[in-house]
């Protein structure tokens, strides 16, 4: 019988798992959006930045950088759903193919503040061939979301 593998060895693996699929996405790299890993749950984080706002007067961010945000975020959480799947059952961390956004879907509750603002995706349905995923939104009160998004998802073929 093998002895279990060190909590810091696999914690790297993990970790390493994680960055290779945000690296998967170059828009994700040009808006800063960055990821917290607590077990297999993902937070996402969009740093404040200036190039971020949208309405100068106001200030709020802007509504596409709030919708790709949400989108990466659902994308990363189904990239990771899978890499999770596999690395649990002994099979190595492969990083998979993304999968391809059928709609995205983004209701806009309240202007995005020029401050950091974090996400955390929910996948509701993943199948072999299509998945379903909702994201909510926010800033300093997980409690009251900024924006909140549905999407749908084609998902590549060959994971099963």
């Amino acid at each position: 019988m093998r002895a279990p593998e060190p909590v810091q060895v696999v914690k790297e693996r993990r970790d390493a798992a994680l960055a290779g699929l945000v690296d998967g996405i170059p828009y994700a790299h040009y808006l800063g959006i960055r990821f917290d890993r607590r077990g297999d749950e993902l937070t996402a984080l969009l740093p404040y930045a200036d190039h971020l706002i949208g309405n100068p007067v106001l200030p709020a961010l802007h509504g596409g950088a709030i919708a790709a945000f949400l989108e990466v975020a659902a994308i990363v959480e189904l990239g990771w759903s899978i890499l999770w799947q596999g690395m649990e059952a002994g099979e190595g961390h492969h990083l998979p193919r993304l999968p391809k956004t059928i709609d995205f879907s983004v209701d806009y509750l309240r202007s995005g503040l020029p401050r950091d603002a974090y996400a955390r995706a929910r996948v509701n349905r993943s199948g072999r061939r299509y998945a379903s995923v909702h994201v909510e939104a926010w800033q300093d009160n997980r409690t009251r979301l900024f924006a909140q998004a549905t999407g749908h998802f084609l998902m590549p073929a060959g994971r099963e």
